[in-house]
């Protein structure tokens, strides 16, 4: 039986054979113009930079004031070279997204989700941890504030309470109460301890200050 032309295609000049023959030729033609693409020059590889992988490559992270030479991958981040590679196990894997702040370190005393950085992004900058804190044996005083007030319940997540703290006292040794809760409201507590934690912080920056 022979098939009613489609009325639609009347009406557009356009049939759906014809749709078709257009896409596979658009498609060739791309493919012809991909493999006809000249190399990358000189010029175009510095102004994006050289790549690096899909194989390890050796890096050196300082972390500590400790410099750490090993293999990562450029999919690594930081937090699993620290945790798998070099055993540095105070920051936390909690959510992995960049969410809960339980992974958190200090990169060039700024505070930042380990999860969220590649480790490779972190060559040549000053990591440092919530094991960096402690000098000579002698506790933090955030770590001894968060010991007074016993600021925390399971404490997966006061490594990255503490560094968060830390780097707060850092750059403003005088905080507020609502300078404290700005400060940690990128880390998450599921036991629900943040009283706690408030009071400490503000004990943190007495202590750091000569005060009891």
């Amino acid at each position: 039986m022979k098939q009613e032309p489609n009325p639609l295609e009347k009406e557009s000049g356009i049939s759906r054979r014809t749709f078709l023959q257009g896409i596979g030729a658009g498609a060739a033609a791309t493919g012809l113009l991909t493999v006809a693409a000249p190399p990358q020059t000189a010029d175009a590889k510095e102004a994006y930079g050289t790549s690096v992988g899909p194989n390890a490559t050796q890096v050196t992270l300082k972390i500590n004031g400790t410099e750490h030479r090993t293999a990562v991958e450029p999919r690594h981040t930081l937090l699993d070279v620290m945790r798998q590679k070099l055993d540095i196990t105070g920051p936390k894997p909690i959510c992995e997204r960049g969410s809960c702040g339980g992974c958190t370190v200090m990169l060039d005393k700024q505070p930042i989700y380990s999860c969220m950085m590649l480790a490779i992004d972190a060559v040549g900058k000053e990591i440092t941890t919530v094991e960096g804190l402690s000098k000579d044996g002698e506790l933090d005083p955030v770590q001894k504030a968060f010991v007074q007030h016993d600021a925390q319940m399971c404490g997966f997540c006061t490594p990255g309470f503490v560094v968060s703290v830390r780097a707060l006292l850092d750059r403003n040794p005088n905080p507020t109460l609502n300078d404290v809760k700005k400060a940690v409201s990128g880390n998450t507590c599921r036991c629900g301890t943040y009283p706690r934690i408030f009071e400490a912080a503000l004990t943190a920056a007495k202590l750091q200050r000569g005060g009891v």
